[in-house]
């Protein structure tokens, strides 16, 4: 990756999660599609373009990949890494199929109910293994509240304009 990409287009394909014995071995979670899509776009980067690593799978334990970077071959060096997210930028991902999103475009959109009054904004994708959540932070009330991210609660997803369209439980209606 010659020079550094400007950050707004850059995506997170995973991030370091810890180490796997001495060697310099790294665990990442990917959040690619597909775990072994982690090396498929070339040289990963630090999200400031610092840092540039060319990564290599060498296996898979318990949800994360095992992973070594060109240059980590001992166990400090891969522990000084432990919580990096690692980014490619947007260019040299494939485009996103028809009803698909890069989690990136989501944060930010504006939330609104069925009736088009804005809720709030999209803060973060979250999974926490049963699925994708949209966590919206509330307007006003300065809260936020996990959704989850099927066509039943957020029949409506227009990037172009900016906004999701929610159908929240009658609760979280009540709570804003």
């Amino acid at each position: 990756m010659a020079g550094k990409t400007d950050p707004s287009d850059l995506i997170c394909v995973g991030v370091i999660t810890g180490v796997h014995g001495v060697r310099g071995v790294l665990t990442i979670r990917p959040f690619t599609e597909h775990a072994e899509d982690l090396t498929a776009y070339g040289p990963v980067q630090s999200r400031d373009g610092r840092q540039n690593f060319t990564l290599s799978i060498i296996g898979a334990k318990k949800g994360v990949m095992l992973v070594r970077i060109k240059g980590i071959d001992d166990r400090n060096a891969a522990e000084a890494l432990k919580g990096l997210e690692l980014y490619v930028p947007r260019a040299v991902l494939p485009e996103p199929e028809d009803e698909s999103w890069y989690q990136a475009d989501l944060i930010g959109l504006e939330a609104r109910d069925m009736d088009g009054e804005v809720l709030g904004r999209v803060k973060a994708v979250q999974n926490y293994g049963a699925g994708d959540l949209l966590e919206i932070s509330l307007e006003p009330a300065q809260q936020t509240v996990l959704l989850p991210f099927t066509r039943e609660i957020v029949p409506v997803v227009d990037i172009n304009n900016g906004f999701v369209t929610v159908n929240p439980p009658e609760e979280i209606e009540d709570d804003n």
